[in-house]
């Protein structure tokens, strides 16, 4: 099926690994035009492997947390070069584990790191979004539905993505902008294997969540969530909005017992 994505151009927020590279990649895939923000360089071997697939590809170093103005410089930089900015994928962030028993301070960074440049990319995107009759993608987490334990700041920066994105998509539904979250739960992504592998026996941990998801007992692929994402982003999904999608092989909603 073709997206009917050419040329169109979609600023990517931690971009270049994990399931922001994913996502990166499958938009280069549909010959879009991915802008990637990220506070790190790209890694050559991504470089090579994007640039080889969308040679439009552009990137943008810039830090997310506390930075309103390089935000809105990144945004202008993104109009400047391409002349339009047909959807945002809010991705970057990472669970930082601040339990209740952390610092208020501590809860604040980490919501400034997960949560308060969503709403900042919004904010500066948002009248470029109207003249293209955009897509707004946020990236949120199951432990915004499930909880996790000890990490109350993230499970408040991904709930509030979800809240937000039902808002934005009611606030800009006369603008024909659409709004989606797309709720991960356990994605092998090079961050969840370095997690892993912090436990004496790793392969015996794997298989202890592995066994618990419903559909074939195995984690999720960065590249099925990349691809959720692209066609949820594509104008193949013009009437979807205001929805959190989780791709999940069944394990945030279905009964476990059902296949144990």
């Amino acid at each position: 099926m073709d997206l009917l994505m050419k040329d169109k151009v979609y600023i990517v927020t931690g971009g270049g690994a994990g399931i922001g590279g994913g996502i990166s990649l499958a938009l280069a895939k549909e010959d879009a035009i991915p802008v990637i923000f990220g506070r790190s360089d790209l890694k050559p071997e991504f470089i090579d492997k994007i640039y080889a697939i969308q040679p439009k590809t552009h990137f943008i170093k810039v830090n997310l947390t506390n930075n309103d103005q390089g935000i809105e410089n990144a945004v202008k930089e993104t109009v400047s070069k391409f002349g339009r900015i047909d959807g945002l994928v809010n991705c970057a962030g990472a669970n930082d584990s601040i339990p209740l028993e952390g610092s208020p301070d501590e809860f604040r960074k980490s919501l400034e790191n997960n949560l308060i440049h969503y709403y900042t990319l919004a904010h500066f995107c948002i009248e470029e979004l109207k003249k293209t009759k955009g897509t707004i993608l946020n990236i949120s987490s199951k432990t915004a539905l499930t909880g996790q334990g000890g990490t109350s700041a993230y499970t408040a920066a991904k709930g509030a993505q979800l809240s937000l994105t039902r808002e934005w998509a009611a606030s800009y539904l006369n603008d024909g902008i659409r709004v989606n979250c797309i709720i991960p739960a356990e994605v092998w992504t090079p961050l969840y294997e370095r997690w892993i592998n912090t436990f004496d026996n790793p392969q015996d941990k794997l298989e202890t969540i592995t066994r618990n998801i419903p559909l074939s007992k195995r984690m999720t692929t960065i590249e099925e969530i990349a691809n959720t994402a692209v066609f949820t982003l594509s104008s193949r999904s013009s009437h979807t909005t205001g929805q959190w999608i989780i791709p999940d092989g069944g394990y945030t909603h279905l009964d476990r017992a059902l296949t144990a």
